[in-house]
């Protein structure tokens, strides 16, 4: 009879240990468990971090779409460069022009072809003139010529007048420069004038012009010289 309880004895111990096995190895199962889902609520806390990026770069985005409208308006400038050559081509013909005569040279033919490149207003008109009086008289005496050159330094204002409706307009610093020779003597003159031409009928005439510098002697600051 003995030999049956000892048996049973260890059937109950083995018992016993299986169970605490069981225990322990289903309180691990919890305990990590819930890691595993603690560690993915970091992960969605770790994959919000993410989505905030996500929008801090759509807003990046946004941003970056939002420089490029700008870049896109600049893309088309208010005169092509092709045409702002034109105008200075215009600009330079014009000022190189109203310097260039001789003693023989006469209002009626040398006029004509200066004021088509200009708007033919009444200002235009009185400054596209040969010299006059006693300059002019000096002029015949001594037999003068005076050629002249003109290039554009640099544009001042480009513009699309569209309240007074005077349309594209183009304001450049020109530097003229005039050699005079008389009683055989040559003098050599350069001024920095501000040219402006407007558009008139698809084509670039000049509007007016105004000194800028004070030519080569006594030249002021604003000339740049």
């Amino acid at each position: 009879m003995e030999l049956p309880a000892e048996n049973k004895r260890t059937a109950l111990l083995a018992l016993a240990v299986l169970g605490a096995l069981l225990a322990v190895a289903l309180t691990m199962f919890i305990v990590f468990d819930g890691d595993g889902d603690g560690g993915g609520e970091d992960g969605s806390g770790g994959q919000a971090a993410p989505t905030a990026g996500g929008k801090a770069g759509s807003g990046g985005a946004d941003a970056d779409s939002g420089s490029d409208e700008p870049g896109d308006a600049a893309a088309t400038p208010i005169v092509a460069l092709t045409e702002v050559a034109e105008a200075h081509t215009v600009m330079s013909k014009y000022m190189a022009g109203i310097t260039t005569y001789d003693y023989k040279s006469s209002a009626v033919t040398w006029v004509p072809p200066l004021l088509e490149l200009t708007t033919g207003d009444t200002r235009m008109k009185q400054t596209t003139a040969l010299p006059s009086g006693k300059t002019w008289a000096t002029c015949e005496a001594e037999q003068c010529e005076s050629k002249g050159t003109a290039v554009v330094v640099r544009d001042a204002v480009i513009a699309d007048d569209l309240v007074r409706g005077s349309g594209r307009t183009i304001s450049s610093l020109v530097k003229a420069t005039s050699t005079v020779t008389a009683g055989g003597q040559s003098t050599t003159e350069s001024n920095e004038w501000l040219v402006t031409v407007q558009e008139d009928r698809g084509k670039w005439v000049v509007s007016g012009f105004d000194i800028f510098g004070l030519g080569d002697v006594g030249a002021s600051e604003e000339s740049g010289e």
